[in-house]
């Protein structure tokens, strides 16, 4: 994981975290983020979390209250990797 050594102040930034870990691969309960976040030594209150995950534009969810799933919607990229070339050879 290539941000091992960030620090999360915020749950904001810990689920950001996550999502450029590749954590949000596949459906991810609402637990298994705080579960993966306590690993980081990251305890944010359940409410805080809860409206970080809602918030995340790079996520989306399913299901019914109390049982919301989250998958990314897209992957994160890294910067290195560059834009995305150009077709037609333009400049």
């Amino acid at each position: 994981m290539a941000s091992k050594g960030r620090v999360a102040k915020t749950a904001t930034e810990g689920v950001k975290i996550l999502w450029e870990g590749r954590f949000f691969r596949t459906w991810q309960k609402f637990g298994a983020v705080e579960e993966a976040l306590a690993k980081r030594e990251n305890h944010f209150p359940r409410a805080v979390l809860a409206k970080a995950l809602e918030r995340a534009s790079y996520l989306t969810r399913r299901g019914k209250k109390g049982s919301y799933e989250y998958i990314q919607r897209y992957p994160h990229v890294l910067e290195s990797d560059g834009p995305a070339p150009r077709k037609g050879g333009e400049k």
